[in-house]
């Protein structure tokens, strides 16, 4: 994760992201998302470097989506740790665990699959992370990833990384990700910890209100267009939410919304 400096995640110049004429999802037949058949150059291989300028940031839903975690160590429980707060549903391959993973296993919060990593056990996953530090499973296992058209994190391997993790500082439902392309982890993090004593927990309240707000507007058929919402998010709705007035803040962010809608 690019919040630590000893976890960089490089982007590793991924296939083109048109879906190709899909094959049925099984082992014989391979899921094919623009993936080059077997024995072939990867098209994009040489133009890592340059890909990795050009990174796209996404936020994605997992909620109840199959990722699987190969590790058992203090890496691989982060990566479950931040799977399951995101609402996956977690597989982890690994005859050997953190009393945390063991525990979670134990509780049947992840699927627990007791034995070193096989070919195969991708199928079927949206997301898989490596945590080992095994360099020999990592490129075992991004290689599966390309032959089945699944996206593979390897944990300090960024030569196998399909997609970066950035140094991420959450307020409530407001979310502020750092990245740095993979280059510097260590400044990713600076400017993440930088970030947050600017981003008080007083931004928890004000994203509340904020979907509150937006939920209400979009209710009565009259939403406000993005200059009323810049009007109305000043620096006073920011010190009545501050001083603890959430009422006051709640009535006055949608009084200037409605005003500006009637604009």
């Amino acid at each position: 994760m690019e919040s630590d400096p000893g976890d960089a995640r490089q982007h590793r110049g991924r296939h083109a992201l048109h879906r190709a004429r899909a094959a049925p999802h099984s082992c014989e037949s391979p899921r094919r998302w623009g993936v080059p058949r077997r024995g072939a150059r990867h098209p994009h291989r040489g133009r890592r470097r340059a890909l990795r300028m050009g990174c796209y940031p996404v936020v994605l839903e997992l909620e109840g989506r199959q990722c699987l975690v190969v590790g058992g160590g203090a890496v691989a429980e982060r990566k479950v740790e931040a799977l399951l707060e995101a609402g996956a549903r977690v597989t982890v391959i690994s005859p050997t665990l953190t009393p945390h993973l063991a525990s979670w296993a134990h509780d049947g919060k992840i699927h627990l699959v007791a034995r070193a990593w096989e070919r195969g056990d991708l199928a079927g996953h949206a997301l898989v992370f490596v945590a080992t530090d095994d360099g020999a499973v990592n490129a075992e296992v991004a290689s599966e990833g390309r032959r089945w058209g699944v996206w593979v994190n390897a944990a300090d391997d960024p030569e196998h990384c399909d997609f970066i993790l950035p140094s991420v500082l959450r307020r409530g439902t407001l979310t502020v990700a750092v990245s740095t392309g993979g280059t510097s982890p260590a400044l990713a993090r600076a400017i993440r910890e930088e970030l947050e004593t600017y981003f008080t927990d007083d931004y928890r309240v004000l994203a509340r209100l904020a979907g509150e707000a937006r939920r209400a507007l979009r209710g009565s058929g009259a939403p406000a267009d993005a200059n009323a919402w810049r009007r109305a998010l000043d620096p006073a709705l920011r010190r009545l939410i501050a001083e603890g007035r959430e009422d006051e803040a709640r009535a006055r962010l949608l009084g200037r919304l409605r005003a500006g809608a009637c604009v």
